[in-house]
Order: structure tokens, then sequence, then C-alpha cells
């Protein structure tokens, strides 16, 4: 070895003399070779839903499990520990609790003033955001007011003006940004950003939206931005949309299309929402093209961080230069709680700065709801709306039916007969074991009259054949499991996967309808509303105690979500609507309240009931706040208090 060390310094000299004259090329020591590393994170808010502050305006207290407020404190946590971040949101931010309501319709915006969810997106530097479904509830002119007070891109590129040749909102922006490598230099990136939302807000939001624009396909819209935003020298796409993740595969114009989203060439990054659910988790275990682990979906990182604040997403990319381009090397999504479900214990504080910028907002909110409409001489609780025919659906169903008795008389229309469709909104489950109904008897204020009816929907009423009115009443008892007779002694009776406001129950006038549910037989219908089986799970349907005749002609009040076509019912949509009324239908509710003498009175007979299954105890799970109901309510029974703030029940045989 010794024999040779005096050669090295020449050969090193040979070497260099041979590079200058360009014969050979120089080998970089492998620090100066290493390509420059840059660590980022993207942080998402989604589905806040104007739950700006920890506060539960139906029940008029703070709440613990949800608000921006507390979810603000985890943001600033995220940022501190990441030289690099960029935050988005997600949509459904505008429209959800009194407060939305109070700033669009009771105290609407003025002109020049700005949206409070923007006095306080605005100070948290927010880089973009993207249009969610319920964004359009409130109009478009509303809309354009509020978000024209967003201090950042607010993006959406899949819905058109009524051409369908020009973008209705801005599609996508290419954000440049310094941001720091891991050696301190400092880089310019440059950052695609493109939003999409549900093509379904044409059915859902009709009356705000015909004839005013169009929709195209999410998956359509962003693959066409993406491209385009690549050619722009981005050097890293992010695609916000607000839809949800589905097990199979989907056609176009679907309103879940994550999986076929995370599969567009050059997205780097996808943020999710709608769905309210929570991604990674381990609901999604199972499902094509999930790596739990790292958060990806087909190869992907995407993150969903559930609903009201009560979560923040958050994906860490380490992005590699080579030449002039980045890379993202690695990935990893997560999420961060504000609230411990399993101890019941908050993890965070609230921030302080919103309740100091929406201070006027929350008391103009705290004034109206408090306002008395009525006097309840009953508990009003949602807690077994799934499984009984309760008070708090049945009385929204009267409303209805007396607003629309009012809005057919002196037409051809008073002669047929009328039927009532409500759902309970309120049911818990994922949306926490709190949220229910649970109206104390006393006073009725406004905020109850919410708490009864939480969407700013509008009424309608279908004219339908008595074949069309079963057909709907079977696909809202898709919600329920087949309970095998020669079964397990004990059988969970409701789908947990089934959205609640799809199961929708029905009351006539004079109480003339009655049926009941056989759940030992097969769901007629799947979830789109396709035909699954020849089954039917309504039995004894009549309508003044006579067979319902299916030829028969009835009118059916609903909202205009269901009416135009939302949750994929059988048979339904505008070509049925006969009655198309301005009206919201929580108006109708505290109209109805108010003319009431008692409202035990006004809640009137259950029209439908379950079937017992001899040998088989149906059980079902609910929040356990519904245990200081079970004396007013003896068909069921305490199995147990899961000690999660729900509590298992069981139907009386």
């Amino acid at each position: 070895m010794s024999r040779l060390a005096p050669a090295r310094p020449l050969a090193r000299l040979v070497t260099r003399a041979l590079a200058a004259l360009g014969l050979i090329a120089v080998t970089m020591s492998p620090l100066a070779a290493r390509a420059a590393e840059l660590r980022l994170r993207v942080l998402e808010t989604s589905d806040i839903h104007m739950n700006l502050l920890n506060y539960d305006y139906y029940q008029d207290r703070e709440s613990q499990e949800f608000g921006l407020a507390k979810t603000v404190t985890l943001i600033h946590r995220a940022r501190a520990e990441s030289p690099n971040s960029l935050l988005f949101d997600n949509g459904d931010l505008l429209q959800g609790n009194p407060l939305g309501d109070v700033v669009a319709r009771v105290k609407p915006l003025k002109a020049g003033d700005i949206h409070p969810a923007y006095k306080i997106l605005n100070l948290l530097d927010v880089d973009a955001a993207n249009l969610g479904n319920h964004e359009f509830n409130y109009g478009l002119p509303f809309l354009r007011q509020a978000i024209a007070g967003a201090q950042f891109p607010y993006l959406n590129a899949n819905v058109m003006e009524a051409d369908g040749r020009r973008h209705a909102f801005t599609p996508s922006t290419l954000l440049t940004r310094e941001m720091r490598d891991e050696s301190g230099k400092t880089h310019t990136l440059k950052i695609g950003v493109v939003g999409v939302t549900p093509p379904q807000i044409l059915e859902w939001d009709r009356q705000n939206l015909a004839g005013k624009v169009t929709v195209i396909d999410m998956v359509d819209a962003a693959r066409t931005q993406v491209e385009a935003l690549r050619k722009q020298g981005a050097d890293l796409v992010v695609v916000i949309a607000h839809t949800g993740i589905d097990k199979t595969e989907l056609p176009k114009l679907s309103e879940n299309m994550a999986a076929q989203l995370a599969r567009v060439k050059g997205v780097d990054v996808l943020l999710l929402g709608h769905a309210h659910t929570e991604f990674p988790g381990p609901s999604f275990a199972g499902y094509p093209g999930v790596d739990l682990e790292q958060g990806k979906l087909f190869g992907t990182p995407a993150v969903m961080p559930g609903r009201w604040g009560d979560h923040l997403g958050i994906v860490d990319l380490t992005l590699t230069q080579s030449g002039k381009r980045w890379q993202v090397a690695a990935s990893r999504a997560s999420l961060r709680p504000i609230f411990d479900r399993a101890t019941r214990k908050p993890l965070v504080d609230a921030d302080p700065m919103p309740a100091v910028v929406i201070a006027k907002e929350h008391q103009a909110t705290l004034d109206y709801v408090r306002s008395q409409v009525a006097v309840a001489d009953q508990p009003i609780q949602s807690y077994f709306s799934q499984v009984l025919d309760g008070a708090a659906v049945r009385l929204v169903a009267r409303a209805q039916l007396a607003y629309a008795l009012k809005a057919v008389q002196g037409t051809a229309l008073e002669k047929l007969p009328m039927l009532s469709a409500a759902a309970p909104f309120k049911s818990g489950g994922r949306q926490g074991w709190t949220q229910y109904t649970d109206i104390p008897a006393g006073p009725v204020a406004i905020k109850h009259v919410a708490d009864l009816y939480v969407y700013p929907n509008t009424v309608k009423v279908l004219k339908l054949s008595g074949a069309q009115v079963r057909d709907w009443l079977e696909m809202s008892a898709g919600q329920f499991r087949r309970i095998d007779p020669q079964g397990p002694a004990q059988q969970d009776v409701v789908d947990t996967q089934y959205p609640s406001f799809n199961f929708d129950m029905m009351l006539g006038q004079d109480d003339g309808l009655r049926y009941a549910l056989d759940l030992t037989q097969p769901a007629r219908f799947d979830r789109d509303g396709k035909r699954v089986s020849d089954a039917h799970r309504v039995v004894d349907l009549r309508w003044r105690g006579q067979p319902l005749d299916e030829r028969a002609e009835f009118l059916v009040v609903t909202n205009n979500y269901r009416a135009f076509g939302g949750g994929h019912f059988p048979a339904l949509g505008s070509d049925k609507v006969v009655v198309d009324a301005p009206d919201e239908t929580r108006e109708a509710v505290a109209h109805f309240l108010a003319a009431q003498s008692s409202l035990s009175a006004a809640v009137g007979q259950p029209s439908w009931r379950i079937q017992p299954v001899p040998g088989v105890a149906l059980r079902f799970v609910s929040g356990n706040g519904a245990i200081a109901h079970l004396k007013e309510t003896p068909q069921v029974t305490l199995v147990k208090d899961n000690g999660d703030g729900s509590a298992t029940f069981e139907l009386a045989p």
C-alpha cells in the first residue's frame, strides 16, 4: 500500500489536466453530486360547514369535538414543525349551521362585507381553496359575493357556464413559492392546483343552477388542467377534489371519483373531502389501491380530514431535484385529530383568533337561534329515528304536509291524496355520537327548528303513481341489513354505511298511510337505485285502511334534493315536480310549530314499523344520550353503554 501512495497526487494532476483538455469527464464527489432535497408539508381542511368556532348552535354550548378554531391550533403546530408548507381548503365551507344561514339569509352580507369564513381564512394565509357542493346552496350571486372576499385563489375546473365552453370559476392556478431545501438553499417552486366538485350539484341545487351552469366529469376536467399546468412548468401538482373514495370502478359523472383521480398522470397530491370520512383510516382497509401505512391511493399521496374541523389533513413530501425538475421521492399522509374519541377528551385548545374576528356574527347568530317560536309539551329527539317512527322526523313531515296542502288549494291538484316524506338528518354515526336532535320539553327556539332540519332545502311536491310510492319506500328500506330468521339470536338491524338522510319515512294526510317493513327480505334496490331483487320489504302498505292502489295518483311533498334525483331514488326527478315552491323547509317547520297549541297532538300517529323476527333480537347503536329517553320509548331497551358516547339498544319484540 505504501508504494502506491506517492502515485495518487500525480494521478489527480493528470486527470485534471486531461479534463481541462476535454478528453475525459471529471467525476464529482458523492457529496457534490447529491441532488438537492426539499421537504414540503401540505395541509388540508375540508367540510367545515361553517363550524368556524367550536360552538354547537343547536345545543347552544361549546363543543370539544369540532370547530375550525381548534383546527387552527393544529395548523400553527404543523407549520412550526416544517419550514415549507402550503394550506388548502376543500369546500363545503359556507353552509351547514345557523351561522351560515344568518350570513346568507337572515342578515345577508352587504356590498363590500367580508364573509366571516374569509375573515378567518385570510388570516390563516390559505394558499388556495376549492368549491364544494354545498357552496351552491344559497345560489350563485351569494357564492360569488362571498368568495370575492377571499384573498386567495378559489378554484373549480368542472363547473362551466351554461354554454359549456367557458369555465364558471377559475379552473386552476400556478402558485410560485420560495422554499428552503435541507441545506438551507432557497428555491423557487411552482405548484399547480386544480379544484373539482361533484357533478350532482345540478340535481341537488337545480333551482339555483338550472340554465345557469353545466357540469363536466371531474376526472376529465382534472386531466386537462393537470396537463396544462405541467406545460406551464409546474414542479408539483395538487388536485383538491371534493369527492370521496368508492370501492368500485365508476362511470363518468359519478359522485365519488377519488380512485380515478388518483390515477390521473401528473397528479402528485390528492386532497379529498365530501364524504365526511377519514383517510387514511381503518374504514378503508381492503379498498383497491389503498396503502394505509403511507396514506396513498393507487400510489398517489391522499388525505381526507373528516368534517367540521375535527381533523387536520397532512401530506409530508420529500422532493429531490434532478436537473431543473423536482420529483416526489417519498411521501406520507396522516391525520391529526382535535379530540380523542376513546378517552372523550380534547387534544387541543381553541385558538382565540376566530372568536375575536367574527364576534359580531357569532352574537347575531346567538340572538337569532335563541328567539322562541313555540312550546313543546314533550321532548323531541331523533335517537331512535332510524328504527322507530319518531316525533322529530314526523314533525318535519307534518310541517311539509301542512305547507303543501295550502299550496295546492284551489288547483286541480287539490283533489289528489297527499303524502309527505322526511328523513332523520341528525343520526350520530360518522357525524359523532352527540349529533342528534334532542329538544327538551319547554320553549322551542329557532335553534331547535334548525336542529330538526339542518339543510337550507326548499319544499317540492311530486305527482307519482302508487307503484312509484312503493318503490320510494323500498329504496329507503335499503338502510337495513337483511335479518336471517335462522341466524344468530342477536343481529344488527341498521346498515351504518347507508346515509341516514336517504332513509325517508312517509305519512299521509289524516294519518291515512300505514306500512310495515319485513327485514327478512333482501333489499329491492341497491344504493344507485338499480333493482337487484324481486323482493318486497315494504309490506301491508295501506291507504285509508285499504291496500294501496299502485295505479292511483298521489302527491308527495319532499325537499329539492330528493325531488331532483338526490339519492338515486327510482322514478324521481324534475319531470315529476308539480309544485316548485321557493320557501325553505325550515320556514315551513317554524310556521307549523308556531301554529300548534300542542306539539304532541301535532305529531300525530306513527305510520310505519319494523316487523319483529321471532327468535331474533334486533339491535342498533345510538348516542348514549338516548338512555335518558327510554322511559318515554318502551319500544326500545338498553343493552349496554359502550363508553365512547354510544350505546347499544334492542327493539322490544
